[in-house]
């Protein structure tokens, strides 16, 4: 087997110097870059197309499970974390490698051997990953932004800006007074994780920001529609029109 090329996406300098220390020890892997923050290390992911990659989950500005999202094409991953040993729970279930900081030198190499075996037999790891991603997705608080790549662009989209969300096959469309924007995601995702103090379902395709309501109309008997600020409009399910008319007091 050819040398496997290695990432490393860590915002802290000690840890990476830790793996880098580890890394010596092994003579069919090659380390090509290390990337101090989540933009960067999307950015060297894309364009090297790496064997493997050393993630941190915690870092500022766009944590590890972000990074993913904007991934074109999944390496083996290694997971580098300090979550404690309730949320770790989730990476075991999921069967994906990780390593709980401090990690010492044997469980770096039990992480190293899984990669190969895996590797030998053929497996792929992107569906343990995405199946953790769904699993943290589950437990994480209400978000505040999003990250969107389109092409070699990645835009930071803050929740506050959202003017509606419409569902598009496998992708949700994400309409703010700047731009568009297609995610690949759920309206159930979007439905638990937006403010919803802000945000509500008004359809099985349409999710609005209530601040930019201008007003609700009716059509035929039991038929409603939402207008917006920017003239747009979105289709109330009768189902929902109560709650939505509960929300907005009227």
């Amino acid at each position: 087997m050819d040398k496997l090329r290695v990432i490393i996406v860590e915002d802290e300098q000690p840890a990476r110097d830790l793996v880098k220390a580890y890394l010596k020890d092994y003579d069919n892997l090659e380390l090509i870059e290390e990337c101090e923050d989540g933009f960067k290390g999307v950015k060297a992911i894309n364009n090297n197309k790496p064997d493997l990659v050393f993630l941190d989950i915690q870092m500022p500005k766009l944590s590890g499970f972000e990074m993913l999202e904007l991934i074109d094409e999944m390496p083996e991953v290694i997971f580098t974390t300090a979550f404690d040993q309730y949320a770790i729970k989730a990476f075991e279930l999921s069967a994906v490698d990780y390593l709980m900081k401090p990690f010492s030198r044997q469980r770096f190499k039990e992480a190293i051997d899984k990669v190969f075996m895996r590797l030998k037999n053929n497996k792929q790891q992107s569906e343990n990953i995405q199946s953790l991603s769904n699993k943290i997705k589950e437990d994480t608080e209400i978000i505040e932004s999003l990250f969107i790549k389109t092409g070699n662009k990645i835009d930071k989209v803050d929740v506050t800006d959202i003017i509606q969300l419409v569902a598009q096959d496998d992708y949700v469309e994400i309409i703010t007074p700047k731009g568009k924007y297609l995610k690949k995601e759920t309206m159930n995702y979007f439905e638990t994780a937006l403010p919803q103090d802000t945000f509500t379902r008004v359809h099985r395709s349409h999710i609005i920001n209530i601040n930019h309501i201008n007003k609700i109309e009716k059509y035929g008997k039991e038929t409603y529609a939402v207008i917006l600020k920017d003239g747009s409009s979105a289709n109330v399910s009768k189902s929902r029109i109560k709650g939505l008319k509960e929300q907005l007091g009227i």
